[in-house]
């Protein structure tokens, strides 16, 4: 069974750490100020302004930033400044059995897609591909903080996952199935492969999204997940968008689902607006969700936070 993390409240102590490729202190404080503003306290990770190179600290460090906001009974949340890369790193590092023991509401994407499947995994916690630091601004637009706090600070339930208006879900494979989601950033997903901390997708239905990426390339990501049977093991599938992806010779993201993902036949919905684009939906990686691919319609079945 998921365990979920406590609601969120306004008054509560968000921690912020980072765990992939640093990011400038303006911008840290930015977010920062932003949080306060909104009425939260904030408490920093020893390594969270840290810089070397396309990395922050070293895997140990961040590791044990994360753990110190596991363990520190006044943190509610746990909040990434970024994803970017390295994130993997510390997962070796981690004490899973005081994570499940300990759990909090963590939020993210990117890079973070690593951390999260395989806290749920490991740990059964469910987190969620949401928010990060970066996005507390105010120019962020307003569905994408509706989202996170309806996640993160209710208990509505059942809570359909939707888009922003003017932007449809689209049903591509007919069908409909319910389990635990998993999944997000491609890339991220892939190198998990191969390692301890590869995802499971049995019985689960998998989400992915891209970035910045030729088209090419992400069929290469996309049949490599096929060859490593994860496509066979899940029930179904919802995809996100592909932000600033490129077309390759001649063919376009919308291409590649037509012809590689929708020939899978599991019950299928794309356009999702969600990690990467500039309309982020809340998806809470671990908890059961329903895919009505038949009537366009993504639904989270319960909860996902409890109150204390």
């Amino acid at each position: 069974m998921p365990t979920y993390p406590r609601i969120l409240r306004r008054g509560d102590t968000i921690g912020i750490v980072t765990l992939g490729s640093p990011l400038p202190a303006p911008t840290i404080n930015n977010g920062i100020a932003f949080l306060q503003k909104l009425g939260f306290k904030v408490v920093l990770g020893k390594y969270v302004y840290d810089e070397d190179g396309f990395l922050a600290a070293t895997a140990a460090e961040r590791a044990s930033d994360l753990m110190n906001m596991f363990t520190d009974p006044n943190v509610r949340m746990i909040l990434p400044t970024r994803g970017g890369v390295g994130v993997a790193g510390i997962l070796p590092y981690l004490d899973y059995q005081v994570i499940a023991k300990n759990p909090k509401i963590l939020s993210g994407y990117s890079d973070i897609s690593v951390l999260m499947n395989v806290l749920y995994q490991r740990s059964r916690l469910v987190t969620f591909s949401s928010l990060l630091l970066i996005d507390f601004r105010a120019d962020t637009p307003a569905y994408n903080f509706n989202q996170f706090f309806e996640a993160t600070s209710t208990i509505h339930a059942p809570r359909p996952i939707t888009n922003p208006p003017g932007t449809l879900l689209i049903s591509k494979v007919p069908g409909d199935v319910t389990g635990p989601v998993v999944g997000g950033n491609l890339t991220s997903i892939i190198d998990t492969l191969g390692t301890p901390f590869e995802i499971d997708t049995k019985g689960n239905i998998l989400f992915l999204e891209e970035t910045h990426e030729h088209i090419n390339k992400v069929y290469r990501m996309l049949n490599h997940l096929k060859l490593a049977g994860k496509f066979n093991d899940c029930i179904g599938i919802v995809m996100g968008q592909c932000t600033l992806c490129q077309t390759s010779y001649g063919k376009t993201y919308d291409d590649l689902i037509d012809e590689f993902i929708i020939p899978l036949g599991k019950p299928l919905i794309t356009n999702l607006s969600a990690a990467h684009g500039m309309y982020k939906a809340a998806v809470p990686i671990g908890a059961s969700i329903n895919l009505d691919a038949s009537n366009n319609l993504i639904t989270v079945l319960e909860p996902t936070v409890t109150v204390d």
